[in-house]
């Protein structure tokens, strides 16, 4: 096994404490190389996941959440499943006051999948 898929398979999301947790304030993570496997087919699925937060007291370390979303590369997920599962991890480590994960799937069979999910939607 090579020390990349090592540390992928130890992956745990990392808290550190927010620097400015009385600041609003907002943070954008975009992870381009986002690969999981259909559950149907098997094939490779490969997205850009987009993560926006408003802090409270944690913020995530940047290299723990890429190794966390790596993970993902050999598991058999549909889209909408992973992006909900990427949300409901970070919400429930963070606590952030406003969170935001995006799955913006390449298309594949002509089929382009973009998945959002968002705190706003509960205010609804």
């Amino acid at each position: 096994m090579k020390y990349g898929e090592r540390a992928i398979k130890k992956a745990n999301l990392e808290i550190w404490d927010n620097p400015e947790p009385e600041r609003d304030y907002e943070i954008n993570i975009s992870f381009s190389e986002f690969t999981c496997l259909c559950p149907r087919s098997g094939y490779p699925d490969f997205a850009t996941i987009k993560i926006t937060y408003i802090p409270d007291k944690k913020i995530v370390e940047l290299k723990s959440l890429k190794l966390y979303l790596n993970s993902y590369r050999n598991i058999h997920i549909s889209h909408e499943e992973v992006t909900n599962k990427i949300y409901t991890d970070l919400e429930k480590k963070l606590k952030p006051r406003f969170l935001e994960i995006i799955g913006d799937f390449n298309p594949r069979g002509n089929v382009k999948t973009f998945v959002k999910v968002s705190s706003d939607f509960r205010k609804l």
